[in-house]
């Protein structure tokens, strides 16, 4: 019985020793309860605005093109060098031209020894000869042929002449015929001949002329792609001009704001390049279909003017008026919050804060369109220890402007 109490005991001892250690970890619990923050808070507001979607473009350059020969040969000269502006028709590169004059002349001496057999010189190479050497001497012995063949048929009537003898000068007479018809077919022949040698020249021409290289466009050198003394094919690349005016901006449009583009549509844009800087386009094309994958409308449209600031391959921010007069939610720009590139707002509810991700928009003085996320209007935003907040980090609103 002694040793049933004395087990009692210490049990309860135990049990009292348990008890004693919960205090300890409710002052832990305690310790570790943060404290809510306080904050500032104000409402945000409604206002009336225009409504406008903020889409990213490119800038393209109007023309590229790489310059080539379209004859082969060696680069003898280059007359332009990385950046350099250039004129329509100023000569970019020259290829060596010794071989190709030599064509030349020997196309036109051909030539010349063609309207040699027909009478005429290069001075008259464009004349039609009516006649040649070998015509007119045709023509003098089909005139004999024809006196004599006009004789004895009156002879052969009266008997002075044989039946047979007649029948020769007859077919002499036709066989002069046939000779002048022979010399104005080859005239025919030789004139042909003759059409293929000039063509033959003004190959040669275009060739020797193809040797040297203009700019088709007023523009710039992009790059410069072959060095003097290097031997170059037909047709391969030597530069690449680009033409920075006018600039085209190429912009990928949204299904929901499709309808609001059309050919000769303004879009107004900016781009970091120049701060402060609005500058406008005209659209002049648009894709006939939208893009599968991201069901966007391409849309492409010039420059009204050249800025030196802007420059192709730029991105550029563009701005699309969906509505003249809508009602937006605003909320004060010291109410943003930015951080590893996304933008925050808290808001204020049951006592914590609650993160939100908005898309500034449209900018009303101190005031901050807050797209993409729930706010309403009257909810209380909190403007002051964004950094100190987390998503559910218990508040107690200090002050409240605006209420």
């Amino acid at each position: 019985m002694k040793g049933w109490c004395v087990g009692v005991l210490m049990v309860c001892l135990a049990a009292g020793c348990s008890r004693r250690a919960d205090p300890s970890k409710a002052t832990t619990n305690s310790v570790g309860a943060a404290d809510p923050f306080e904050v500032r808070v104000v409402r945000a507001e409604t206002r009336r605005a225009p409504r406008e979607l903020a889409v990213t473009g490119s800038l393209l350059p109007d023309e590229t093109v790489q310059v080539s020969a379209e004859v082969a040969g060696r680069v003898a000269a280059i007359h332009v060098d990385f950046g350099q502006r250039v004129r329509k028709g100023d000569v970019l590169v020259e290829l060596e031209k010794r071989e190709l004059e030599l064509q030349l002349a020997r196309a036109r001496a051909a030539l010349a020894q063609a309207l040699a057999r027909v009478g005429l010189d290069l001075s008259r190479e464009e004349a039609i000869p009516e006649s040649t050497p070998a015509i007119r001497q045709a023509q003098a012995a089909l005139e004999d042929a024809r006196a004599r063949y006009e004789s004895a048929k009156r002879l052969v009537k009266t008997g002075d002449i044989a039946e047979q003898r007649f029948i020769e000068i007859e077919k002499a007479y036709q066989a002069r015929e046939a000779a002048l018809e022979a010399a104005r077919h080859e005239l025919r022949v030789a004139l042909a001949a003759i059409e293929a040698l000039r063509a033959e020249v003004r190959l040669a021409e275009k060739r020797l002329a193809d040797a040297t290289v203009r700019a088709p466009f007023d523009g710039a050198v992009a790059a410069r792609l072959v060095a003097p003394g290097q031997y170059v094919r037909e047709n391969t690349p030597m530069l690449t001009l680009v033409k920075t005016h006018p600039l085209r901006l190429r912009v990928e449009i949204p299904e929901s704001a499709a309808a609001l583009v059309r050919v000769g549509s303004t879009l107004r844009f900016t781009t970091d390049a120049a701060p402060g800087a609005e500058f406008e386009a005209t659209v002049r094309e648009l894709d006939p279909a939208l893009e599968a994958r991201s069901r966007s409308l391409t849309a492409e449209a010039r420059l009204r003017s050249s800025d030196p600031r802007l420059k192709p391959g730029m991105f550029v921010q563009v701005r699309l008026r969906l509505a003249d007069d809508a009602t937006v939610v605003v909320v004060p720009r010291r109410a943003l919050y930015e951080v590893a590139g996304l933008t925050k707002v808290f808001t204020v509810e049951g006592g914590r804060a609650r993160e939100h991700r908005v898309t500034p928009g449209l900018e009303l003085g101190d005031w901050v369109e807050a797209s993409g996320a729930e706010i309403r209007p009257g909810d209380e935003v909190i403007v002051s220890g964004q950094a100190l907040l987390v998503n559910g980090a218990p508040v107690r609103v200090q002050s409240a402007e605006g209420r």
